[in-house]
Parts: C-alpha cells; structure tokens; sequence
C-alpha cells in the first residue's frame, strides 16, 4: 500500500466504516422488522386521527395546525397519537442499530482485525455512529412522509408552508432524541463486552423511564417538595425535564400545535391574561429552545462518553 492511499484512509476511514455499516444495516432482518412495527403502529394512529377529524371536518375549517393534528389527536380505535407511538417506540430503533456496535464486534474477534487496517479507533466508533444515525434519519424521514400522505390521502387537504416547517422542524429533533438513545447504546456496547447484557440494560433503561418515568418523578417530587403542593409539582417538572422522553413531549407539544404557548407550570393568572392566538415557527421554537438545547447537549455527553471510553480500551488482546 502507497503512502498516498495509506493517507487517505486515515483521513476517511471513518467514511469506509459509516458505508460498511450502513450497508448491513439497510440490508438486516432489524431493519425491515423495526421499519416494519413503526410503519404499522404509525399508520393506524393517522388513520384513526383522520376519522376523527374528518367526522368534525366543517367545524374545523380555519382551525391553525388542522393538519398537524393527524399527529398528536388520538381516536378510537386507536387510544394514543402518532406522536406518542413516536416517543415510546422509536427508542427502540437507537437501541438496536447502537446496542452491539462494538460488543459485536469484540465478540466476533473481528476488532483487532479491523484495526490492524490503516483506520484509526476513533474513526471506528465515529463511523459506526454517524452509520446509526442515517439509518434512522432515513427510517423516521420515510415514515413521517409515509402517515403525511395518508392524511392528505384521508383528509383531501394539503399541509401549509408553516405546517410543513414545523413538522420538518419536528422530525430532526426526533432524529436528535432517537441520537441520545444510540449514544446511550454506544456507551452500553462499549462498556459491556456482552450484546446481549448491553442490550437488556438498553431496554431496562427504556422501560423505566417510558412506562415508568411518571411514577418515579412523582415520588422524588413529593419527597424534595414536602407539603407545599406548588414546591412538589415543581420539583417533579424539575426532575422530570432530566430525562430526554419528557423533553421530546415537550417539544412535540409545542411544534406540532401553533395554539401552545408555553410548558410547565402555569398559573391561572397566566392563562386569563394570555391573548388566544397561534404562534409562528420562531416563537414556537423560542418556546422549547431549553429543552431543544438540552437534548444535544445530552446526545453529545453521552457520545463523547463513549468516544473516550473506547479509545482508552485495549482492544486487541
């Protein structure tokens, strides 16, 4: 091998790894399972919303967000929105393109081999996260263009420049919270040498704080806020906003409905005094900006976590 093309690995090994990766992923069994159970949950959620609101169709007309609705309304059959399938099962598609990126490897004996390439340890794990991350880019990206057809589809009415930037805006904050997840697994992969106990930590972890966020924030909040029912709700949001499924709600809940004009706590003074109109796209966003922040903030703790972790790890013995 030439100097040359010696050099020019080094400097793109990264790229070699993201393109390998990407190419399994694209072409594995988890990939049409996962695009799979989202597609079908999703479509449901749409379809049922758009029943809905077709049935209250002529009381609608002039309603801000009518479209986005088919995101965050709820109908029977269906109890919960789209947006929340979203936020409960799109974890699962960070967990498993990241819960064996490394212990997959390690376990296989194909790491030393790997890096007795002209490809550097950081390039590795860099590749395989940025592989991660388009994949799941590419499954959200399809399936949110998939139910918006269907809602135009069933609701023969086309989404606004404003609704489209907000559901734009919406879904590359989805791709940055289902981020925070593949880290999470990154982090998993790299300190557990098992996949398989990476990954029943990874699913712990996801329970916990989906299904059982809500019990727990509640308890800490009554015990840090005493008998003062003000301090106690306080301290619960406080707590809560500690973990990214509540700070995608949040978001969600802003971006997707122009009629929400704050989160948290508000008082009932607030809420007389407030003028009922719909906000723009810059003032929703001014909105959620802390928890937008919060988000890649976390995404980036936990992959620097996992960046160092690794390139401190003797790997070929």
């Amino acid at each position: 091998m030439t100097p040359e093309s010696d050099t020019t690995i080094r400097g793109g090994g990264w790229r070699v790894v993201a393109r390998k990766e990407l190419a399994d992923h694209l072409l594995s069994a988890r990939f049409a399972v996962l695009i799979g159970v989202l597609g079908v949950a999703a479509a449901a959620a749409v379809y049922a919303a758009s029943s809905g609101i077709r049935d209250v169709a002529p009381q609608a007309i002039g309603i801000p967000g009518l479209f986005l609705k088919l995101f965050t309304v709820a109908a029977d059959p269906v109890p919960f929105p789209f947006v929340t399938f979203v936020g409960f099962l799109a974890p699962l598609l960070g967990i498993m393109f990241g819960f064996d990126a490394i212990s997959g490897e390690r376990s296989q004996g194909t790491l030393p081999r790997l890096l007795s390439h002209p490809i550097h340890r950081d390039e590795v794990i860099l590749g395989k996260f940025v592989a991660g991350l388009a994949v799941i880019s590419v499954m959200l990206t399809a399936l949110t263009i998939f139910v918006s057809g269907i809602g135009i589809f069933r609701l023969g009415v086309s989404p606004t420049a404003a609704e489209v930037i907000r559901l734009t805006s919406w879904l590359v904050l989805t791709i940055v919270y289902v981020g925070f997840w593949l880290a999470l697994a990154m982090v998993a992969s790299v300190l557990v040498r098992r996949a398989s106990t990476s990954a029943l930590s990874l699913v712990s972890v996801w329970l916990v704080l989906t299904l059982f966020g809500g019990l727990i924030f509640q308890a800490i909040g009554s015990i840090i806020g005493g008998n003062d029912q003000l301090a106690v709700a306080r301290a619960q949001l406080t707590v809560a906003r500690l973990s990214p499924v509540t700070l995608f709600q949040e978001v969600s809940t802003v971006l997707l409905d122009p009629t929400q004009r704050a989160v948290g706590l508000i008082t009932f003074d607030q809420v007389d005094r407030a003028v009922v109109s719909a906000l723009s796209v810059s003032q929703s966003m001014l909105v959620v900006w802390p928890q937008v922040v919060a988000m890649i903030a976390m995404t980036g703790v936990l992959f620097a976590w996992a960046f160092i972790a690794f390139m401190r790890q003797e790997v070929r013995a």
